[in-house]
């Protein structure tokens, strides 16, 4: 009785790992949320503030290469 029980398990378990496909699904598409707005707003503000930094960036070097007698670039 024992090695039936055995041979109906290992049956069992090959056709259920021969019917998957042994990659895991797709992850679901993330859920719409009430927060979403408030995010994209953040995340143009935070382009916004790269755009200012850089912006700020060039004007302290100019700056600098004037205070330091250089030519201009």
């Amino acid at each position: 009785m024992g090695v039936l029980k055995f041979s109906a398990l290992s049956l069992a378990v090959s056709l259920l790992q021969g019917c998957s496909s042994g990659q895991p699904p797709d992850p679901p598409p993330p859920a719409k949320t009430v927060f979403d707005p408030m995010t994209q707003q953040l995340g143009r503000a935070r382009d916004v503030q790269k755009t200012i930094d850089q912006s700020a960036d060039k004007t302290r070097a100019a700056v600098e290469s004037q205070e330091r007698g250089d030519s201009s670039p």
